[in-house]
């Protein structure tokens, strides 16, 4: 079908200051729950020896532990900590003072995700009931825009995901939960995946398996090859309330894999070779002190609005971990992912400010 000059000018989107970006792919990609203390220093030392959290210590150990803490967490996150730390950036080590933090009161996870994803937080959301957010997400703004209608799709572990983004109204196809991949052109590894997931019980009722999130989320980027995507692995944050540390290490380690594959996958496949940046970040933090308090989150909970983020792409200015004091916040993200695309969505909205490093300045 023709396109006449005039027709494909008006379908453009409305381009912000940050135009002459090169990214036209954005991931944004989130564990939920890992702390920053685990991301930059690997294991903790008195949780891998801890027989109340974990049942096979030598193992472990054998893994994930090496004395001097970058080590231990080259052993934890090797994708962060080799191409994480020489192409993108790293915020959130504290031991810094380079914070990242949290603005909603609540420090859950819908809060935590409608912050992530509409750039502010709001006190209505107070718990994670199935309820739809009445919140426009940026996942929905950038779906309405002519150009790039029908290229944004949302995976996650956690079935509350359809809620958050508003599945209903937004229009924005929701893989989370338990759902199965739909459609009449499914490949052989989704009909799989599909029969799998109903074969293979998971711990949880309310969260699936992140293997399942991260295989139909990789599919579908195969065959429809979407602008914005949207995957929430669930793992780490369900492992850490059930108090299994052994866990929580081997899911954070097995999700940085599945980013790397993610990474490895766009960058060798057109069109979203050197034109796809990734933002990496957490809903929420968790506690330190006493030592139980590393299984919960909440407002009651010191450390659980401390959070740490990451991104790489074409327009990230590299410097690897952040060791300058400096503040950021959970509602940047938002208007980081539109500004990353060209799109001036959010003026007039509390949301805040999008990242400097993340586009280069």
């Amino acid at each position: 079908m023709r396109v006449t000059l005039l027709a494909a000018i008006l379908m453009m989107p409305a381009f912000s200051q940050s135009q002459e970006l090169d990214t036209r792919y954005v991931f944004l990609i989130t564990f939920d729950g890992l702390r920053w203390q685990e991301v930059f220093s690997g294991a903790d030392g008195e949780l891998i020896e801890n027989e109340s959290y974990v049942t096979e210590v030598d193992s472990l150990k054998a893994d994930f532990w090496a004395e001097d803490p970058q080590q231990r967490r080259q052993l934890l996150m090797p994708f962060f900590w080799s191409q994480l730390d020489t192409q993108g950036r790293i915020y959130g080590n504290r031991m810094y003072r380079n914070k990242v933090d949290v603005t909603n009161e609540f420090l859950f996870s819908y809060p935590g995700y409608n912050e992530i994803l509409t750039g502010s937080a709001d006190a209505r959301i107070d718990s994670n009931n199935k309820v739809n957010n009445r919140n426009t997400t940026v996942l929905e703004l950038i779906n309405r825009q002519p150009y790039f209608r029908n290229t944004v799709a949302a995976f996650g572990s956690w079935d509350v995901f359809p809620y958050i983004i508003n599945e209903q109204r937004s229009g924005i196809p929701v893989n989370a939960g338990f759902e199965a991949a739909e459609g009449p052109d499914l490949t052989e590894r989704e009909r799989t995946l599909n029969l799998l997931q109903a074969q293979i019980p998971s711990p949880w009722s309310t969260v699936r398996l992140d293997a399942f999130t991260h295989n139909y989320a990789l599919e579908s980027v195969k065959r429809h090859t979407p602008r914005l995507v949207f995957i929430a692995y669930g793992e780490t944050d369900d492992f850490a309330h059930d108090g299994r540390y052994d866990a929580y290490l081997r899911s954070a380690h097995r999700t940085d894999q599945f980013i790397g594959e993610l990474w490895r996958w766009v960058q060798t496949h057109e069109p979203y070779r050197n034109k796809t940046t990734f933002l990496i970040t957490t809903d929420h933090g968790r506690g330190t002190a006493p030592i139980e308090a590393w299984k919960d989150h909440g407002a009651d909970i010191d450390g659980s609005d401390q959070i740490w983020f990451a991104v790489i792409g074409p327009d990230t200015k590299s410097g690897g971990e952040i060791t300058s004091e400096d503040q950021y916040y959970q509602n940047q993200f938002a208007r980081t992912v539109t500004e990353l695309l060209g799109l001036d969505l959010l003026s007039g909205t509390p949301a805040g400010k999008a990242i400097p490093g993340a586009m280069g300045k």
